[in-house]
């Protein structure tokens, strides 16, 4: 090596990216202005032959070797460094031209990592994770347009460079790499560059494409290397391999905004609401005949073809929304999605980013609301995601008393860390901006709220006060519900909370946590444990019944018959009905009807709306040859009409959230398991009248109390035939009598059906 290219040798910093433990990289790869022009380091393993090559005028500069580890040197001369290319020789002959990445520095600057140092950088993943990017110009002057690529670049130039910008946050890292196959996975040769001491690494690698995988390779200061998948990837490989795929999101053509616009000139609180809440991986198989029920573990729809099916299905049942249990990339089938590995992937199972685009896209163009489960509360431990990213506890919180479930085996995130918080805010408001998704149900909320949820004593820590509430993730809900609603968009935010805690849907600045809507937990397991008790014996728990309504106006509820109400030996909902199968499909057409008669919104899991014998599973289809059953198919058709009536009637929906919209009749009659109520909108355009019987009795002469002199037209019934019902129904409208009941001054007489539930339209009398 010549003596003067030898003096300016800086020998310890080669040495760190010989063995790659240097997070500054870019000290002394790439250009650097010396007397007389620019000295140009590289580094690549291997090689025996390298040469600059200068863009614009041709020239090639050999380069001199530093080190047997396949360090070379070269000065170039100029005042001003130029655009050049790399040409490696292999001892087998080959030859290859590459750019230098570190002609491409700053991409992203100080201002974002200290933006998101702080927490406040809510759409940081349009800079973290792999993006697409083109690049004009070199070093400081360099123009960069982001997820771009060579086949959607509009403003291409002569020597725009293409390839893909990575950033990672690994603050406790002493060396981060980006490896894949178009490096070997070797991670001596794409190191990145810690922007400042933030934490935050990033590179931009040319020629990198769309489709290729990658992982991050991170060597701890101990000296140990690893690898991660991207906790920013936009999309993985599909288990049980464990890459990130590099995705851009931008090409994709919505034509969603009529839907868009329209749902941001809606109050939902005051519209219908009724969801039929999705497994997609078993909601129906690739190779389902319709015949019995198909176990192919591995044969998924691509989201594009399930789409239509499943918008079709719900369009005709009258379903107002989809909510999809977590589609985020997951390890394992069997945890139904609710142990993410990928928070920003659409998981690989059904199809590319693009194609969940189109899913969603095709809901909306049918009408059709997309929910999406959302898993904050805790991770899985698998090595290659976020447990102990950089070697330290990150993600998590590093005392297994604030950073861990034992009762589910996971990690819960540290909630104080102000990049964590942005992470997860950032998360849940990118799958409203790239996906157009119209709500997030946030799962297992009360696990995050509570310090000592699932613990024994000695388990878990209190905060600074002594008390079980954890505060930090009390803050990270508010700031979510700040950020979520900014836009007015008419997005929902659903808490599933299985507590009493307060406020969950209030008003931020009037103390609460700001979420839109809340799972009713409480009546889901008050009704269910009441339908599964014999009619006999129901008179003695008649108030579990009336229950609900002692707090239905504490929060804005939604009614739910989920997931969680179906599996682990809890049986279907009808196999929990009591009595013979004629039986049980009246107790669940009348759990039904009650349900749609009750405030708030609903929400009823696949399968149980053609009461599907057997718990679901997630590994087969839906039975779907039980749909067309008589009886099922009989049942279908009145859930289908359930919901239809639902949807059409006002006073079953405008009023959900506001006591004045419902007055109980009758709540004493126990010894019948009878009880009435009226709904109604807020200007009494519509009022209904309920009555259901809970026992298997006919009543032919049953008087109901009513709110005022008027004629009453029975509109929908559960025991009709139609239905599968014994025919128990009223025909004739019933004009009410001066006959005091209920300890109302007017009443009707109706015939009361057997397990059933009947809905009266109520034209009030002349005064």
């Amino acid at each position: 090596m010549k003596k003067r290219l030898y003096d300016l040798m800086d020998w310890a910093a080669i040495e760190a990216i010989v063995y790659s433990e240097e997070p500054h990289p870019e000290n002394i790869l790439g250009p650097h202005k010396v007397r007389g022009g620019h000295l140009i380091h590289c580094f690549l393993p291997d090689a025996q032959n390298v040469h600059i090559k200068m863009k614009e005028s041709g020239k090639c500069f050999p380069m001199e070797q530093a080190d047997d580890a396949g360090v070379f040197a070269a000065i170039v001369p100029g005042k001003k460094a130029e655009a050049y290319t790399i040409i490696a020789k292999y001892e087998d002959g080959s030859e290859i031209e590459v750019e230098d990445p570190y002609l491409y520095t700053n991409i992203i600057g100080e201002s974002d990592t200290e933006k998101f140092n702080q927490g406040i950088y809510y759409d940081v993943y349009k800079c973290m994770g792999a993006h697409p990017v083109a690049i004009d110009g070199i070093l400081d002057e360099a123009e960069v347009r982001w997820d771009v690529t060579p086949e959607t670049d509009k403003k291409k130039k002569k020597n725009t460079v293409y390839g893909v910008h990575f950033a990672v946050w690994a603050p406790n890292a002493l060396r981060v790499s980006v490896v894949g196959d178009f490096n070997f996975w070797d991670g001596r040769r794409a190191q990145m560059c810690q922007i400042g001491d933030s934490g935050v690494y990033s590179l931009f690698i040319p020629n990198v494409q769309v489709g290729d995988i990658y992982k991050y390779e991170i060597k701890k200061r101990s000296g140990e290397a690893f690898l991660k998948m991207d906790p920013y990837g936009f999309q993985a490989e599909k288990r049980p391999r464990t890459a990130s795929v590099i995705a851009c999101l931008e090409g994709y053509k919505w034509k969603d905004s009529t839907w868009l616009k329209k749902r941001a000139g809606k109050d939902f609180k005051c519209e219908p609401v009724n969801i039929y809440e999705v497994h997609l991986g078993s909601w129906k198989k690739k190779d389902y005949e319709g015949t019995e029920p198909q176990k192919c573990e591995d044969e998924f729809f691509n989201y594009r073809d399930i789409a239509p099916q499943l918008a079709s299905y719900v369009k005709d049942m009258g379903y107002t929304h989809v909510e999809l249990m977590p589609i985020m990339e997951h390890p394992l089938d069997e945890s139904w999605g609710y142990q993410v590995t990928g928070y920003f992937a659409a998981t690989s199972r059904y199809g590319s980013p693009e194609d969940f685009m189109y899913f969603v896209d095709y809901m909306h163009q049918q009408g059709i609301g997309v929910i999406i489960d959302w898993v904050p509360a805790h991770f899985p431990r698998d090595a290659y995601a976020l447990a102990r990213f950089d070697g330290s506890c990150l993600y998590e919180n590093p005392d297994p008393r604030r950073g861990a479930h034992p009762h589910w085996g996971t990690l819960i995130f540290d909630y104080g860390k102000p990049q964590v918080d942005n992470f997860l805010i950032s998360n849940a408001l990118f799958w409203k901006d790239k996906y157009h998704i119209d709500g997030i149900r946030m799962d297992a909320v009360a696990s995050m709220l509570y310090l000592d949820y699932g613990k024994q004593g000695g388990e878990w820590l209190p905060n600074i006060y002594g008390g079980n509430e954890n505060l930090e993730a009390i803050e990270l809900f508010k700031k979510l519900s700040k950020e979520f609603h900014k836009d007015n968009d008419g997005a929902m935010l659903i808490a599933e909370e299985s507590t009493a805690w307060p406020k969950v849907t209030s008003d931020i600045d009037d103390g609460g946590l700001g979420f839109d809507l809340k799972w009713n937990m409480g009546w889901m397991n008050d009704f269910t444990s009441y339908m599964q008790t014999d009619p006999l014996f129901r008179k003695g728990r008649h108030g579990t019944l009336l229950f609900s309504m002692v707090y239905a106006y504490s929060e804005n509820f939604i009614l739910v018959f989920s997931h969680d109400e179906v599996v682990h030996l809890k049986c279907s909902m009808i196999m929990k009905m009591p009595g013979d199968m004629e039986h049980k499909f009246a107790n669940l057409r009348t759990a039904y009807g009650f349900m749609m008669a009750h405030p708030g919104k609903k929400l009823l899991f696949m399968g149980q709306e053609f009461a599907q014998l057997e718990e679901w599973n997630e590994k087969i289809s839906l039975p779907w040859h039980e749909a067309d059953m008589p009886a099922h198919s009989t049942f279908k058709n009145y859930v289908k009409a359930l919901n239809k009536f639902y949807s059409k009637h006002p006073a079953l929906y405008q009023s959900d959230f506001d006591e004045e919209g419902f007055e109980w009749i009758s709540t004493m009659d126990a010894d019948h398991s009878v009880i009435s109520f009226i709904r109604r909108t807020l200007d009494d355009s519509e009022i209904l009248l309920f009555v259901c019987n809970f026992t298997p009795v006919v009543y032919e002469n049953f008087k109901v109390g009513v709110p005022f002199a008027g004629k009453y037209k029975e509109i929908f019934n559960s025991d009709s035939e139609e239905f599968g019902g014994t025919g128990h129904v009223n025909r004739r409208q019933k004009n009410s009598k001066k006959i005091s009941w209920d300890g109302r001054e007017d009443s009707i007489t109706i015939e009361l059906s057997p397990l059933g539930m009947c809905v009266f339209n109520v034209i009030k009398g002349e005064k």
